[in-house]
């Protein structure tokens, strides 16, 4: 028999957890059904996402098709699809949609890449532009068989965004460009307002969940991306860093609460904290699902530790409701960051 996932009980609940529901996002462990086949376990009823409809969310998919533009929030199976396009907000994946690497929980999908495509920095930012968003996040598949590991396109289309959006705010979610600073520094030189990389989970479970990435190199980039942002524009505050985790992957709260302070160390302003959802039988399972009481706790937690802006739920991915975790210092620096780069001979449209 399949053991029960565990899961977090609120004080005075007395151990009775939720009555679940079933919904189609995800999946933990697989239950046996009637037929004697398997069926996926269904999640807690406090997970629930919006299905993808409405006059926003198809226009949406039909700009991204008809300028052949991937997004990370189809790719990876985001549940919250359908609440961000309805909200006219999306997160661009750039350099193609197949990754070099093979983590345990992402569902984008792993091989050969072949694309190549410098003209993509132009699109994405007509796309963007048509859109009309206040806050733009990009992101990648990892592209370890590029000598820069993409970085230039990063900086490209940063580049492309500010020409062709002015005062729109720019967030990058980066790999981690195998611990390599002079990738990293392109894509500073371009001046995104946050520069968003994500360590996943705590150390302990880093080789299952990212195979080829590291806990320490991950915390290195966050820290060299802020002293480079300083070294480019001579004064902080100029980029916000950021980082994401998932949970309930057999982590425990001590865990968490190091890899809070591992963050802070490094200086990173913004962090994310999610539920895994197992996006297929082939992937990771879940081990426990994590009540939004915990989830709560976990930010009072971060944001004591003296992270900027803290998200925290179930739903939560890294770039959800990425236009409300711009610290307010960070919209007021976006007038006078062109200046400062422009001052060290660097032009951020050019």
């Amino acid at each position: 028999m399949q053991r029960e996932l565990p899961m977090f009980t609120p004080p005075g609940q007395g151990g009775h957890g939720h009555e679940p529901i079933t919904i189609a996002i995800g999946g933990g462990r697989l239950d046996e059904a009637a037929d004697g086949g398997m069926a996926p376990r269904r999640h807690p009823d406090w997970i629930r996402a919006r299905l993808p409809t409405g006059p926003n969310y198809t226009e949406l998919k039909g700009l991204m098709r008809g300028l052949a533009l991937n997004t990370v929030c189809e790719e990876a199976r985001c549940p919250n699809i359908g609440e961000c396009w309805e909200q006219r907000t999306a997160t661009v994946m750039i350099l193609g949609d197949t990754c070099t690497r093979a983590c345990g929980f992402c569902a984008v999908k792993t091989g050969r890449p072949s694309w190549n495509d410098a003209d993509e920095p132009r699109r994405v930012a007509e796309a963007v532009r048509q859109m009309g968003l206040e806050h733009v996040v990009v992101t990648s598949v990892a592209r370890d068989d590029l000598p820069d590991g993409g970085a230039h396109i990063f900086a490209d289309t940063i580049r492309a965004l500010r020409a062709e959006c002015p005062g729109m705010g720019v967030e990058v979610l980066i790999p981690d460009f195998n611990g390599q600073d002079e990738p990293l520094r392109t894509v500073m030189e371009a001046g995104p307002d946050i520069l968003n990389h994500n360590v996943e989970t705590v150390e302990r479970l880093q080789k299952p969940v990212r195979k080829r990435a590291r806990y320490h190199r991950s915390l290195e980039v966050l820290r060299v991306a802020k002293a480079q942002a300083l070294d480019i524009a001579g004064r902080p505050g100029t980029v916000h860093t950021k980082s994401s985790l998932m949970v309930g992957l057999g982590e425990t709260r001590d865990e968490l609460s190091v890899t809070f302070r591992d963050l802070r160390v490094v200086d990173c302003d913004i962090l994310t904290i999610g539920q895994y959802l197992r996006p297929s039988p082939a992937h990771l399972p879940v081990e426990r699902y994590v009540h939004p009481d915990e989830f709560a706790e976990m930010k009072a937690e971060a944001l004591e530790q003296g992270f900027k802006h803290v998200e925290s739920g179930p739903l939560v991915r890294s770039s959800y409701h990425a236009r409300d975790q711009v610290p307010e210092e960070a919209k007021r620096a976006r007038g006078s960051l062109g200046a400062a780069l422009a001052a060290n001979g660097i032009d951020p449209a050019a």
